[in-house]
């Protein structure tokens, strides 16, 4: 077992240390979108306390030690659709979305191991979001063919910017994500996932306005936030 562990520890990199073999837990599954009564964003206790602390990005660096092998060194992640670009994500957004994740609110099984209380505490959580907010976002993230940007564009101003903004910067307040810059596959995946409820922990709202949205259209869409660039300060 420890062999079979090391060379998995191998093709994920260097830079991630797994978790024992015993570990290996089972996500839990907590009410989501399918519930009748669902609420977005409902209070969590962990999710306050990682709110609620002082984050320190030098610790966060420390204990992103367990995401590198998946996300990158520099958050770029990979352009499969499989993990995301978090280089200056909302720290309010990484919280959420880690806390769902361990609290069973969104699914994702693969992430889970990594994400448990066992692994990393609510406070480690918020000191890794503030650590991979700081990081500059690449410019080489994954893009679509861009063959219908005039409609991804059109779709983009009517329905979306009004909550990730002009420029996809999101709203940290409001736990909305920052998109510009986020991996073409990885959008058109999740708001695929989110218009047809498989995506349990989406917002309500967000759901509605993708729900008349054909495959082609959300991949437009996609394709127009992938090149958002937010403004040089």
């Amino acid at each position: 077992m420890k062999l079979k562990l090391t060379l998995i520890a191998l093709t994920l990199g260097a830079f991630v240390t797994l978790p024992a073999a015993a570990d290996f837990q089972q996500q839990p599954r907590a009410a989501g979108i399918e519930t009748y009564g669902y609420t977005w964003n409902s209070p969590d206790q962990d999710m306050n306390r990682a709110l609620a602390h002082k984050a320190n990005a030098r610790e966060g660096e420390a204990a992103y030690k367990v995401c590198k092998g998946c996300h990158k060194p520099d958050g770029s992640g990979l352009a499969d659709a499989e993990y995301p670009q978090l280089a200056g994500q909302h720290v309010s957004v990484i919280i959420k979305q880690m806390m769902d994740t361990r609290a069973g609110r969104r699914d994702n099984p693969r992430m889970y191991p990594f994400a448990g209380e066992w692994i990393v505490s609510a406070e480690e959580i918020a000191d890794i979001a503030a650590y991979l907010n700081q990081l500059p976002i690449p410019s080489s993230n994954g893009k679509g063919d861009g063959a219908n940007l005039a409609l991804g564009k059109r779709l983009y101003t009517k329905d979306c910017a009004s909550c990730h903004g002009e420029h996809g910067e999101g709203d940290a307040r409001k736990y909305y994500p920052l998109v510009a810059g986020q991996h073409y596959s990885y959008l058109k995946r999740e708001s695929r996932e989110s218009r047809d409820q498989g995506r349990r922990n989406a917002s309500p709202e967000m759901v509605k306005v993708l729900k008349p949205y054909s495959d082609s259209e959300i991949d437009a869409v996609s394709d127009y936030m992938s090149r958002l660039k937010l403004p040089k300060k």
